[in-house]
């Protein structure tokens, strides 16, 4: 039977979690990341607006933490993972709805002129 994966995800058991003795299908960096997606509706409804500073510097977090571990031998530990990976998510969802709204708005400014 053949694998079906849907995102590349490394899925190293050491940088994963586990319940009762399975492995997440995810890192946990992926899992928090994930995690941070189900914020969408609040950004897509206009229930909480991020400007594009913070919402770059949400993302930053995870970028550094991914960074310094592939470059140096310094290892971080899961729950800091998974929090980057949620703060991430958050800023990634955010960052979507800008460019949605942008877009939105240049089409918008076409169709009047």
């Amino acid at each position: 039977m053949q694998k079906i994966t849907f995102v590349d995800c490394h899925r190293l058991p050491e940088r994963s979690f586990f319940w009762k003795g399975k492995q997440f299908p995810f890192c946990a960096r992926c899992t928090g990341i994930y995690l941070g997606y189900l914020t969408m509706p609040i950004f897509v409804f206009n229930l909480f607006y991020v400007n594009w500073t913070v919402t770059l510097l949400l993302i930053f977090p995870t970028f550094v933490d991914g960074l310094v571990q592939a470059y140096t031998k310094w290892v971080s530990n899961n729950i800091l993972r998974v929090t980057t990976g949620i703060i991430a998510g958050i800023g990634l969802m955010s960052l979507v709805s800008l460019i949605g709204d942008n877009i939105g708005l240049f089409i918008l400014q076409l169709i009047k002129s």
